[in-house]
């Protein structure tokens, strides 16, 4: 069926010139054949149309049904010699013989008696049965296999020779179709043919154009010699006159262009975006939360194929510290969200386990948006990305704006200023969350639908129960009569009345009747608390209803996408404003909770702190996780007192949990913690060097001056610290010291109060760093130098102000007795001078005392 897809081209000779015989014998025609073209297949308008291979199948019995109708046409001896296909035009060319004296009428009276043969039976056969026409070939037929599709009913004719006028053009190409329009030859450069343009109402009458008439030879008028036509099929619209119009008219093209962009986005994408986070947000696409897999899952352990893994215990079971946040976040949620609920608490506290293990029970809709990822993407597009999958958007095409990027530089170029097209991060941010609460609105109102008609489903569930209660009751008490018993039992002809014959005592019925109305009474109450209910209910389960969206590790440590914690803090506030969703923060530092209160500075944040926790809380922490892995201690003394140098902090238990499991001793596994604390502590605090050093937001006798300190007592006041050297007031270093996790700032009645270690573990480590003799000694010489310096700048300021009042000179005593000002800051100063002259002769001792230790070594 495929032996005509490489068919060999096929070139035959046009029709013969009319010769005269001096015979009395009726001449044949001609050594050479001549053609009909009929129109049996579907033409193929592109590469991949369907139609074309049908047609294939059928044309073995679509060209012997052509063959046996074309045998009935008996005019001149007419034969069909051949028929041969051509599927990409549609049609097939019919070679045919035939003898006559005079060709041309021999040949208008075979087509003039074909085309009577088609029209007896609506048409010569076709591959989908009948509907062909057939057309007398003028031209030379030329089968070719390029991609050359009849795409259009635009024709064009090339003129080899003198050109062909309109009129000759359409007598020409007029039987062929219908004709909107013929397009004059335009000028070409030298050397090439100019063609003219004939336009069809429909591709038919194209195609039939080009089989009939291509290589016809036409005489025009006032020319030598034939013009010969080649005929091709044309584009409606040539592409270089599209890219010229861009070209010459930036001011028109580019804003509709920006125009349809926009307008195919917000129709067609942005409806997907939002299904798919929906879909998301629902697990549509969850193969966990399909029936089969379940089924599968439960019989697969039923069978013992295979056992479900055994839960962790979490440590909000022995944790006591947890229970007033748990119950915090669970009454937040109960609520309708009317701020953000911000848990904050240091890493290891259990913030992310503790919100994990109530979304289980809530069985709500969740999305999570994790910044720690976004923060480590690399570029504006991987972070577009990161936070497209987290959501769910899809479709992303992230790249388009670095082509946005470049259309506007080109805008800049042709019309003088920017096309707007590239969007700046932010933007592209805060486009997504669009999506995404628009999406959050859908999913709350699919559940409210949902809550509502379960409400519906289960009022009237509760009426029929009512209803079948108070019949058995008249049924029990004998006041209720089914009629169609009657005429089971056939009690006379009252049954067809549905009385029957027994008699309702009056006195029942009226004792019952004054009995119905208190129960009506009653029902009526009930009804009455039943729709309060309902509507509490009713209202429990829309808050229920609304979805919940964490974020996690908000405005994470080194963050550098400032813009972008900015955008998702409006957009958090927006949806608590609009009661969209509960929306809970997760973050290590207070600190943070700043930027979600500038973005919603008309209600306070909900503030949920997690802390570390006491001791007994940590000891049966670490016992239980002992226990579950089969490990039996007898916590000596010494066991327990070095699992509390550990605190409360749960990644410092789970360090020391692992350790011991993996055979190392419990008071060991403390000493491994606490040296590789020591070193930890000592990179990120002081830096490996002096160039590190001063990439720090803090100094180095900054932190040296708070780790003395804290080495020694458990907190300190946060202002005393502030006001001394080596701070001076400065806040700044503070703040990044405790968004470093090395301190923590204690807050009371909203203002900063007290300064504790980072960790409960680091007052130890601090107390080994302050004990490490070389490294203090390095520590307190740059700290007195740095003190040397302040106490010489004071000297250096008393002395110019020393020489400035010797300018002004004294003025003696005053007459009522008293010195002078200009004494008596002198003397100030003095005495301010020989302090800090004595100062630096101390510090200057000590440097020399503790370059001795250095020079010791250790």
């Amino acid at each position: 069926m495929l032996r005509h897809l490489h068919r060999p081209l096929v070139k035959v000779s046009p029709l013969p010139l009319r010769r005269y015989l001096a015979t009395d014998e009726p001449p044949r025609a001609s050594n050479k054949k001549n053609y009909l073209f009929v129109t049996t297949f579907p033409m193929q308008i592109t590469i991949f149309d369907l139609r074309y291979y049908f047609s294939i199948w059928a044309e073995e019995s679509t060209l012997e049904a052509l063959r046996s109708r074309l045998s009935r046409v008996k005019a001149h001896s007419f034969t069909v010699l051949d028929i041969l296909p051509n599927h990409k035009e549609g049609g097939a060319f019919v070679a045919f013989d035939f003898t006559a004296s005079d060709t041309e009428e021999a040949l208008k009276t075979i087509e003039a008696e074909v085309e009577e043969e088609s029209g007896k039976r609506g048409g010569l056969p076709s591959w989908t049965g009948s509907g062909a026409r057939a057309w007398l070939v003028r031209g030379q037929p030329w089968i070719e296999d390029l991609h050359r599709y009849p795409r259009s009913g635009f024709v064009k004719v090339a003129f080899e020779g003198p050109d062909v006028g309109e009129e000759q053009l359409y007598s020409l190409f007029r039987p062929c179709g219908h004709i909107s329009e013929i397009q004059e030859p335009t000028p070409v450069p030298a050397g090439s043919l100019r063609s003219a343009r004939v336009v069809y109402d429909s591709l038919r009458g194209a195609t039939v154009a080009r089989n009939v008439l291509h290589g016809l030879e036409v005489l025009t008028p006032g020319a030598s010699s034939p013009t010969r036509l080649h005929i091709t099929y044309a584009p409606p619209l040539d592409a270089h006159k599209i890219r010229d119009f861009i070209g010459n008219h930036p001011r028109v093209f580019l804003p509709i262009f920006i125009f349809l962009l926009g307008s195919l986005t917000y129709t067609v994408f942005d409806p997907i975006r939002s299904l798919m986070v929906q879909a998301k947000m629902h697990d549509w696409f969850n193969i966990r939360e399909f029936r089969v897999y379940q089924w599968l899952r439960t019989k697969s352990m039923e069978l013992r194929i295979f056992t479900p893994e055994a839960k962790a215990s979490s440590a909000e079971e022995v944790w006591k510290e947890r229970k007033k946040a748990e119950s915090n976040i669970r009454a937040y949620f109960d609520d309708w969200p009317s701020t953000i609920a911000f848990v904050h608490g240091p890493q290891g506290s259990g913030k992310t386990h503790l919100i994990e293990g109530v979304l289980q029970d809530s069985g709500r809709s969740v999305l999570s948006i994790d910044c720690r990822a976004l923060q480590n993407a690399t570029s504006d597009t991987q972070l577009i990305t990161v936070l497209a999958r987290q959501a769910g958007y899809w479709p992303v095409f992230s790249f388009l704006n670095s082509v946005n990027h470049l259309i506007d530089l080109a805008s800049v170029g042709l019309i003088g200023q920017k096309a707007n097209l590239s969007n700046t991060l932010p933007e592209q941010v805060r486009d997504l969350l669009a999506v995404v609460r628009t999406a959050l609105t859908s999913v709350n109102a699919s559940h409210q639908r949902e809550v509502q008609r379960q409400i519906r489903r289960d009022k009237l569930e509760e009426e029929r129960a009512q209803m079948n209660a108070a019949l058995l009751e008249k049924v029990r008490r004998g006041t209720w009569h089914d009629g169609r018993l009657d005429c089971v039992a056939g009690n006379g002809i009252m049954s067809e009345l549905g009385v029957g014959d027994e008699r309702m005592p009056d006195d029942d019925e009226v004792e019952w009747t004054h009995r119905e109305t208190e129960e009506q009474k009653e029902k009526r109450e009930e009804e009455h608390e039943t729709r309060k209910k309902q509507l509490g209910k009713a209202e429990l389960e829309a808050v229920g209803s609304l979805p919940i969206v964490i974020i996690r590790n908000f405005a994470a440590r080194g963050s550098n996408r400032e813009e972008v914690y900015d955008v998702l803090a409006e957009w958090a506030a927006s949806l608590v404003e609009n009661q969209l969703a509960h929306v809970v923060v997760i973050s290590d530092n207070r600190e943070n909770s700043k930027r979600l209160a500038k973005a919603l500075p008309s209600k306070p944040l909900n503030t949920i702190a997690l802390h570390d926790a006491d001791a007994a809380s940590a000891l049966a922490f670490v016992k239980r996780k002992l226990e579950d892995a089969d490990i039996k201690l007898d916590y000596t003394r010494e066991q327990v007192a070095s699992v509390e140098r550990l605190g409360g902090r749960a990644s410092d238990l789970e360090s020391l949990i692992h350790k011991v499991r993996n055979g190392a001793d419990v008071t060991e596994a403390v000493e491994d913690i606490i040296s590789r604390g020591v070193s930890e502590l000592r990179k990120q605090a002081f830096g490996d060097d002096a160039d590190d050093a001063k990439g720090l937001p803090w100094g180095r006798e900054q932190a040296w001056s708070l780790f003395k300190l804290l080495s020694k007592q458990a907190e300190i006041p946060y202002h005393e610290v502030l006001l001394e050297f080596p701070f001076k007031g400065d806040e700044s270093p503070l703040r990044s010291l405790e968004h470093a996790e090395l301190i923590a700032i204690g807050t009371h009645n909203g203002r900063p109060s007290t300064i504790r270690p980072g960790k409960p573990v680091y007052k130890y480590v601090f107390d080994r760093l302050v004990k490490d003799p070389i490294f203090r000694a390095t520590q307190d010489i740059a700290y007195n130098e740095k003190l040397i310096a302040s106490a010489e700048s004071t000297v250096k300021a008393c002395e110019s102000e020393l020489l400035t009042l010797k300018e002004i000179g004294t003025d003696g005593e005053h007459w009522w007795g008293g010195n002078s000002a200009s004494s008596t800051r002198s003397r100030y100063l003095l005495s301010k001078m020989q302090a800090s002259a004595m100062k630096i002769e101390g510090l200057e001792w000590k440097n020399a005392e503790l370059k001795k230790v250095l020079a010791k070594g250790g």
